[in-house]
Order: C-alpha cells, then structure tokens, then sequence
C-alpha cells in the first residue's frame, strides 16, 4: 500500500459513514485529482468504496455552476477491510524499520 492510499484512507476512516467527493479527499490530503481518482478507482475494485453521481438538481443548482460530484463512501465491510489494511501496512513498515545503534530490539514471541 503506498502512502498515499494510507492517507487517502484515513481521511475516510474520519467519518467513515459520511459520503465525500473525490475533490475534497484530495484537498483533505494534499493530493492532485491525477493521484487521487486512480487511488479511489482502485480501492472501488478492491470493493472497499463505492461510488455514486451526485443528484443532477444539486449539481445544477449550484452556484457558481459546477461539475458533477462523483461520492465515495465505504461499502457494508469496507471500513473495517480499511482498518485491517492500515494496521497490516504499519505492521511491515514497523518490522522493515532498522534498529537504532544503542537500542536494543525486541525479542520475537516464539511458542
């Protein structure tokens, strides 16, 4: 998982019942839309988010007119499959970090 996905998952996990747009996730985060669509594009697939066109009307209506918002939100289990990515990728990132000079490592649990 890159870090950019992470962050892009954390902002979700914030409020992960509210539905966003691509827009402000990646304003949220400081992320370009070229980085970002294929981020949430990717985890759609992956069956974490789902996505949704904003109604016509609200888009219409709005002033300045703007473009149509597309909204993600997590699926039923989509959260929880988030959670359980971070925690695996902090996992490696944890393991793959070399030991300072001075310190001493931990001991692995063996049974």
């Amino acid at each position: 998982m890159t870090k950019q996905t992470e962050l892009v998952l954390k902002e979700l996990l914030r409020n992960p019942t509210r539905a966003q747009y691509g827009l402000a996730i990646g304003q949220a985060v400081d992320l370009q839309s070229g980085t970002i669509q294929p981020i949430l594009a990717r985890l759609e697939r992956a069956g974490i988010l789902e996505s949704f066109w904003e109604d016509p009307d609200e888009h219409v209506a709005s002033t300045p007119p703007r473009p149509r918002r597309r909204y993600y939100r997590f699926t039923t289990d989509g959260a929880e499959q988030a959670r359980v990515a971070l925690a695996l990728a902090l996992a490696r990132t944890s393991r793959s970090r070399p030991v300072k000079p001075g310190t001493v490592a931990p001991k692995p649990v063996t049974d």
